[in-house]
């Protein structure tokens, strides 16, 4: 498994359990706004990261899509 696809599913975990979301509720989410490709696309900046500031920047970049 690549490092990318590895850091997607730490990414979906901790956003899951910020949210107190299904694993089908997160994917539904992150699917509707890109988020994976968002989350590949900047995979060396955000890797670097808490995983506070995964979860934000994730709020952000959705709600930055919902507008």
């Amino acid at each position: 498994m690549s490092k990318e696809a590895t850091f997607l599913i730490y990414c979906i975990e901790i956003y899951k359990n910020a949210k107190d979301l299904s694993g089908r509720q997160v994917m539904s989410l992150f699917s509707q706004y890109n988020v994976l490709e968002y989350i590949v696309n900047y995979f060396e900046a955000l890797h670097t990261t808490g995983e506070r500031y995964i979860v934000n920047d994730i709020d952000m970049y959705i709600a930055a899509r919902q507008n």
